[in-house]
């Protein structure tokens, strides 16, 4: 398909490639220009570009010594990139090298121990006790208990805060929860600093590895990583003997 040409600015056009490969080189600011109204703002930009260009060569400002030093370095720096670049491009991790990680260094991937709990929040000790009380006794669900009496947000859920690990809460909640038994509702009211707490446990999942396949990119990233960096340092040191470096 012909790249359409969307604007001549003297001897020079701008194409759709042009625009759509400077919104791409945004990254996701580019996504910002994804509209009618953003692809002519970078429309003009090029425009101005290209108007700009064509004054440099008018002038002859490539000729300048001070333009030539400027893109010496700039065409060290980009070379310098890219030989950085073909070390790194040669680095791989496959899943089994990623798994094999995995299993010698579990304790690194281990979770802590999580909690699924309910709660019904009140501003009184009193009126605590008597929820309590009528769970208890038959009279209301928990859940129901909470969507009627709890301050919390949460009421609207039945109290469910869903899992959560240790330290997410507040010390006497955190405290409180974790040394209950599956099922178990609080008999006396936990007291933070919001108010009174009646907690119900719902389940308990002790400590253990995350699975594999949920972290696997992450491991692969991290080895990745590792490899890249020993293959620059390896470079790095063959070089060094090829080229002698002086400090002074």
């Amino acid at each position: 398909m012909q790249d359409k040409i969307l604007a001549r600015v003297g001897t020079l056009t701008v194409t759709e490639n042009d625009v759509n490969g400077l919104i791409l080189n945004l990254g996701q600011r580019g996504q910002a220009y994804n509209s009618p109204e953003g692809r002519k703002a970078v429309l003009n930009q090029i425009i101005n570009n290209k108007l700009l260009l064509l004054d440099a060569r008018r002038n002859l400002y490539e000729a300048e010594p001070a333009f030539k030093e400027e893109l010496q370095r700039i065409k060290e720096n980009l070379l310098s990139s890219y030989a950085a670049q073909k070390i790194f491009s040669t680095v791989t991790v496959s899943d089994s090298e990623a798994e094999k990680y995995y299993n010698e260094n579990k304790e690194q991937f281990t979770e802590g121990e999580k909690v699924n709990a309910s709660h019904i929040l009140v501003d009184s000790e009193e009126l605590a006790r008597e929820i309590y009380g009528k769970i208890e006794s038959g009279e209301i669900s928990f859940e129901d208990a909470a969507k009627e009496y709890s301050s919390c947000p949460s009421k609207e859920s039945g109290g469910s805060l869903g899992e959560f690990g240790r330290g997410q809460m507040v010390g006497e909640f955190d405290k409180a929860v974790f040394e209950m038994t599956p099922g178990e509702i609080t008999k006396e009211p936990v007291k933070t600093q919001f108010g009174y707490h009646l907690i119900k446990l719902l389940s308990k999942r002790d400590a253990q590895p995350a699975p594999f396949s949920e972290i696997k990119e992450e491991i692969k990233g991290a080895l990745i990583s590792e490899k890249q960096r020993k293959a620059y340092e390896s470079k790095i040191n063959q070089l060094k003997i090829l080229y002698p470096v002086d400090l002074f």
